[in-house]
Formats: structure tokens, sequence, C-alpha cells
């Protein structure tokens, strides 16, 4: 499927002031250097978007109210600000229902404990949520670090699959950890299965998604890591190879999903908020073993 929308007029030569303005920028600085950083001198320079007041806003060379509001959605238009492309709807759809399953509202998970105890403490919404999304922000946790990493894997892989080597060999040159092959994407904490994959093959089918090369390798990894180590995709590798096969580079995906645990974070700091204060795992003295030394007379 094309991932382009064209209900939504595409340009392929710049046309705006911002993007003339970008380019006379970008001549100045070929023949002297120094002009360069003289021409932005006291002044903000942007090719992506500019505000006019009481008129328009302009994003990436499309008009915000004149083109884009009432008729794309809010993920389209997301994906238009962090990569520069009209995603179609069908793509857009697809991004929207995987950052309803990336973050759960359960206080147990790792950045939801911070949005959890944030709310105890009545910080402030935007200062509990910011604090989780930053927590998720972890090659440990899994988060978009590791669908980066993910990403930049399969990438590499394929091409060391094209040029003959085996999926066996592929799996078996990756580090191990306690005698597994530590694959990014290829792994979960708890339960091997992930709940949220069919789900997602049943949707992108639905939306019309072929299976590309990306998504191919990536099954057959998993079939290999899950007979030879048990181990098996989990919903970072599924979505990387996926975006892969939609022409998203890694740091656009890294971008995007910049803040897709933020829902989670906020409803656990909602739910702590209300409770009565010290809610949030509260501590006996008890539980405190101090093993410093022994009470002393000064």
């Amino acid at each position: 499927m094309n991932c382009e929308n064209k209900s939504v007029p595409q340009r392929s030569e710049p046309t705006s002031e911002l993007a003339s303005e970008q380019t006379a920028l970008n001549q100045a600085s070929d023949h002297n250097p120094q002009a360069y950083w003289l021409q932005r001198y006291n002044k903000i320079s942007t090719t992506i978007g500019k505000w006019i007041g009481g008129e328009e806003i302009t994003i990436r060379e499309h008009k915000l109210l004149g083109e884009l509001f009432n008729n794309v959605s809010y993920m389209q238009l997301h994906a238009l600000n962090v990569t520069g492309r009209m995603i179609s709807p069908q793509l857009g759809k697809w991004l929207e229902n995987n950052f309803m399953v990336m973050s759960y509202p359960d206080a147990r998970i790792w950045c939801n404990n911070i949005g959890a105890l944030t709310g105890d403490m009545s910080t402030s919404p935007v200062a509990g949520t910011v604090a989780g999304v930053l927590a998720s922000d972890s090659r440990v946790y899994g988060g978009n670090h590791t669908a980066k990493l993910a990403m930049t894997f399969l990438q590499q892989a394929l091409v060391e699959y094209k040029q003959g080597k085996s999926i066996a060999d592929i799996v078996n040159s990756v580090a191990k950890k306690q005698g597994k092959p530590a694959l990014m994407g290829f792994a979960r904490p708890i339960n091997r299965t992930d709940e949220r994959i069919e789900p997602h093959r049943k949707m992108s089918a639905e939306l019309g998604f072929e299976v590309g090369e990306y998504m191919q390798l990536a099954n057959q990894l998993d079939a290999y890591v899950t007979q030879h180590y048990q181990l098996g995709i989990n919903i970072g590798g599924y979505t990387s190879a996926f975006l892969l096969d939609q022409g998203f580079s890694a740091d656009e995906v890294y971008a995007l999903k910049a803040l897709c645990v933020n829902s989670g974070v906020t409803a656990c700091y909602v739910d702590y908020k209300a409770q009565p204060k010290d809610s949030f795992l509260p501590l006996k003295c008890a539980d405190i073993h101090y093993q410093g030394k022994a009470p002393r007379s000064l």
C-alpha cells in the first residue's frame, strides 16, 4: 500500500516563502560560511512551519486551516510535522491504534510508577506525565529507544540476509544475555507471547497493507527464536518491521512515537491524585533495614 495521501495536495517543488528563504541561506553558506550565521543573527529560521497571526499557519508547505483542518486526522498531521510526508488515512489509523496499545493504565509499569508517584505528590499533571514519558526513554524499559535499535538491527539483518547469510547465523551473531541472543524487538520480561501482535496482524490486513520484506524477515526471525530460544517477537519488533516497510527511518519513528506512553502515565497520575496523600506504595519504618553504625553519643 502506498502511504501517501492523495486527497491532500502534494507539492514536489518548494513554493513557500520559508523554503525560498532557506534556499538562499544555504547558497550563502556554500560561498561564505560566516554569512550563514550572520543571516541567522537574532532571527529564527525554519522551513517547517510559520504562524501568521489572525490569518493562517503553514506546515510543511501545507495550509493548516485552508487544507488540513477537518480533512486529515491528528496522526496524519503529527506524521507530517515529524517527517514532512502526508501519510494515508489508513496508515494514520494504524498508528493511532498502535498508540492505544503502547500505554496501559497500570501503575505497576515502570513509567506509570512515575505517573502514580507524582499524582500522589500532587505535582502538576504536565510534570507527572513528562517525567513518566522520560522514564520510558530507556533501552532497559523497552520504549522508543529500543524501537530505534530494533529498526537499525532489522535494516542490517536484511542486508546480510540478501547477501546470503542464514537466519540462524544472523541470530547467533548477536551478543547473548543469559544464554539467549539479545535481539531488540524479540523478547519480553514476563510472558513470551505479546497479546498485541495478532490484533495488529489482523488490523494490518483489514487496512490493506501487504506483508513487506522487513515483516517477512521479522517473521522468520520470530519463528527461529521461538523454536530455539523460547523467545518471541514483541510489539516493538513488529512495529519496527511494519514501519520500515512503510518507508519510515529509525530516527523518524523515534520522534514520531516520543509520547506514545503518555496516556497511561496520565491515567495513573489522575488515579493517585484522587486518593489520600501517601497512598502509593507506603512503607513502614520496619521496612527500612539500617546497616550503618550503631547509635552512639557524640
